[in-house]
C-alpha cells in the first residue's frame, strides 16, 4: 500500500507540472502573435526592377576581323556609370557563350568599374563653350580585372578587336564618352595581354563604325 504522503506528493507534482505546461504553451503563443504583427506592419514594397531600354553593343568577330552592331533591350541603371559598366558587361557576357564570334572569357565580371570624367583640355574646350554641363565631352576610365587580362587571348589582332569593341559600344551607348582609357586593378598596365595598347587615351568616335569595323 502507497503511503499517504507519497500520494499527496505525486498529485501536487503532477498539478505543478500541468501548471508549467499551460504556462509555457502560452508563452509560446503570445511569442507566435508578437512575430506575426511585426510581420504584418513591416511595409511591404515591390522590389524595384529597372526598366528595359535600347542599347546596341558593337560585338567583335574574329571570323571578319569587325564590329557587327547588335541591337539589344536591356534594364539599365539611371547613373551614367553604374549604366556603362551594365552595357559592357552584357557585351562581354556575348563573347563567353558557346560558338562566340569572338571567344574570351570572364564575362561581366571582368568590368570592375567605369568612371566618367569631363574632358577639359584645350581641344574640346573650344568646341563645347555653348554646349551645357551634360553634354560636355567625357573620358570613361574602363578599369578592368587582372584576372580578365591575365586569361585573354593573346593576339593583336584580338586584343584590338576587344578594346574597341569596349570603345565603339561605350560611344555608341553614350554619346559624350569621346575619349576612353583603361585601367588594370585599377593600375596603368602596358597592354591587354601583349599586344594592344593600354597606356594610350582612344578616340572613342574612331571606334564606331556605321556597319563594320576593320582595325
Amino acid at each position: 500500500m502507497i503511503p499517504r504522503y507519497q500520494t499527496i506528493l505525486f498529485v501536487v507534482l503532477l498539478a505543478v507540472s500541468a501548471t508549467m505546461g499551460v504556462f509555457l504553451w502560452q508563452m509560446r503563443y503570445r511569442s507566435y502573435q508578437r512575430l506575426l504583427n511585426s510581420q504584418d506592419s513591416a511595409p511591404t514594397q515591390a522590389p524595384q526592377v529597372a526598366p528595359a531600354q535600347q542599347v546596341t553593343l558593337y560585338v567583335a568577330s574574329d571570323a571578319d576581323n569587325a564590329l557587327l552592331a547588335q541591337p539589344l533591350s536591356l534594364p539599365l541603371p539611371n547613373s551614367p556609370g553604374p549604366r556603362a559598366r551594365a552595357i559592357l558587361g552584357r557585351l562581354l557576357d556575348l563573347y563567353t557563350v558557346p560558338n562566340s564570334p569572338h571567344p574570351v572569357p570572364g564575362g561581366a565580371a571582368a568590368i570592375a568599374q567605369v568612371f566618367l570624367l569631363p574632358v577639359d583640355d584645350a581641344t574640346t574646350a573650344s568646341t563645347s563653350t555653348a554646349a551645357s554641363k551634360d553634354s560636355r565631352p567625357q573620358l570613361a576610365v574602363v578599369n578592368l580585372t587582372r584576372a580578365f587580362a591575365a586569361a585573354h587571348p593573346s593576339g593583336l589582332e584580338t586584343e584590338t578587336l576587344t578594346v574597341l569593341s569596349i570603345c565603339a559600344t561605350l560611344h555608341a551607348n553614350l554619346p559624350g564618352v569621346t575619349q576612353v582609357r583603361f585601367l588594370v586593378d585599377g593600375a596603368p598596365r602596358a597592354t591587354l595581354a601583349g599586344h594592344a595598347d593600354l597606356a594610350r587615351t582612344y578616340l572613342a568616335g574612331d571606334a564606331a563604325p556605321t556597319e563594320g569595323l576593320h582595325p
